[in-house]
């Protein structure tokens, strides 16, 4: 499933702004968070990615507003700000699953899969009904069948041993050595 349908899927997810929420916002913030709401599910992510960056602005603990920042960010393909706009919303309001369900997704979608099953461990805890729940375990269910169909890929998580980095380490200053006797 692409990225875009599963945000759709987060766009449509009953009661994660609740009004107890939004009314500390200023109505500016929340105007600009609707709008871009809008735009990003008419697959505008453009546009949506300013609206909710100038909501953000307005109101920096608006998780709500960073979550699909984050989600317009990914859909505009870049990645960098989708990832720390999801994990700041995951840092101001840990407990909720849609922001800890979009940033696994995002890994998983970015084959960084040691971290999706981490922040899918995470959504699992925050789940309140059975939706979240079918949504997890069909995300789940999905990578599982990427990683059977898939080709191993190293996790670079494991530090190098002192051997293989007294090589690498050998190797390089010869590299630099023959460089510079090269260039005089």
């Amino acid at each position: 499933m692409t990225m875009s349908s599963h945000a759709g899927e987060l766009l449509e997810f009953p009661g994660e702004l609740g009004p107890a929420r939004t009314t500390a916002l200023s109505a500016n913030a929340l105007g600009c968070f609707q709008q871009g709401l809008a735009r990003l599910q008419a697959g505008e992510s453009g546009p949506a990615v300013l609206l909710l960056k100038q909501s953000v602005e307005m109101a920096p603990a608006f998780a709500d507003a960073r979550i699909f920042l984050g989600i317009a960010h990914s859909l505009s393909c870049e990645i960098y700000p989708a990832i720390d706009q999801l994990e700041k919303a995951t840092e101001l309001e840990p407990d909720s699953f849609v922001a800890q369900y979009a940033l696994a997704q995002l890994y998983f979608k970015l084959r960084i899969v040691e971290k999706g099953y981490e922040r899918a461990e995470c959504a699992l805890r925050c789940v309140t009904n059975i939706e979240q729940r079918k949504m997890l375990t069909q995300l789940l269910r999905e990578e599982k069948a990427r990683e059977r169909n898939g080709i191993p890929r190293p996790s670079f998580n494991k530090p190098f041993s002192t051997p293989a980095l007294f090589i690498a380490g050998s190797g390089l200053a010869v590299a630099v050595v023959a460089i510079l006797l090269h260039l005089h």
